[in-house]
């Protein structure tokens, strides 16, 4: 008896060995890559596996998840020479392990360093201006592009954002102070044209307000006197308004002579037609 068990007692060993090397539990959301005698043989999917120990070996277990890759700031060149510093995170997940393992030393430095060259390009096609207005044009440009090169890679990109674009601070207040030169320039022009406006509705109220008393003045028989009170009273508040300022100079001019310049000018249009220099005429002679 005792011989028996000596005999089956390696035997046992020898199954239990065997057995707990030829399983091999792959974790969900992962998988692995079994080489055989050097060579890639299959992929183990998540649960249990089985493999011929000595034979079979294990060379990889990775996650096939969605992962994120934040890349570090580094220097870019605008179109128009302005040096920035721009990084971007890149959201990436692996879709064939067995290229990925094989096809790259390195997949992670890969990816980043592959992020870092097309993102410097595609800032060196941009002036300042536009990174900052086709910030979502550079993201779906960048992901086309990664998604191109890493397909031998047996990657895909899911998302890319450029977190930050960040020019020196010297060309910050530069930018600061050309926008406010350029907002003072705006108001100017905006202030003049406000001018500009209301003296010419200035003008033409000053202009229809003139028609309007010529036309009244030509219905009244004492045209002349109505005259002389409209002159009167804008003389009469312009000279307060003048003296109602401490730095103005108050210069008074006869009125009487206002109203007869002003008679004069009225007098013009009728003396063109000749009814008004005949019937002054014979009212001199009579």
């Amino acid at each position: 008896m005792d011989s028996i068990l000596s005999i089956l007692a390696p035997m046992i060993l020898v199954v239990i060995g065997y057995s707990v090397g030829s399983t091999k539990v792959i974790n969900e959301g992962n998988e692995a890559l079994v080489e055989r005698v050097g060579q890639y043989h299959r992929k183990l999917r998540p649960g249990l596996n089985f493999i011929i120990p000595f034979v079979d070996k294990v060379a990889v277990e990775e996650t096939v998840r969605e992962q994120v890759l934040d890349t570090p700031p580094q220097q870019a060149i605008t179109k128009d020479s302005i040096p920035v510093e721009v990084d971007a995170v890149v959201f990436w997940k692996i879709k064939e392990l067995e290229k990925a393992f094989y096809a790259v030393e390195d997949l992670e430095r890969a990816i980043e360093d592959l992020v870092k060259t097309t993102m410097r390009s595609m800032i060196g096609q941009l002036e300042l201006d536009q990174t900052y207005s086709s910030r979502a044009d550079i993201n779906r440009h960048l992901l086309q592009e990664l998604n191109e090169a890493t397909a031998n890679w047996g990657v895909e990109v899911l998302r890319v954002e450029v977190q930050e674009i960040a020019p020196p601070q010297e060309v910050l207040e530069s930018l600061a102070k050309a926008r406010a030169a350029e907002s003072a320039k705006q108001a100017s022009i905006s202030e003049a044209e406000g001018a500009k406006q209301a003296s010419i509705a200035e003008a033409e109220g000053t202009v229809r307000s003139i028609e309007i008393i010529s036309k009244a003045l030509q219905d009244q028989p004492n045209s002349r006197q109505v005259l002389q009170f409209l002159v009167t009273q804008r003389y009469v508040e312009a000279n307060q308004k003048l003296g109602e300022s401490a730095n103005s100079k108050v210069v008074f001019m006869d009125p009487k002579a206002l109203t007869e310049a002003m008679t004069n000018l009225m007098d013009i249009p009728e003396a063109a037609d000749g009814g008004s220099v005949s019937h002054s005429a014979s009212a001199r002679d009579h």
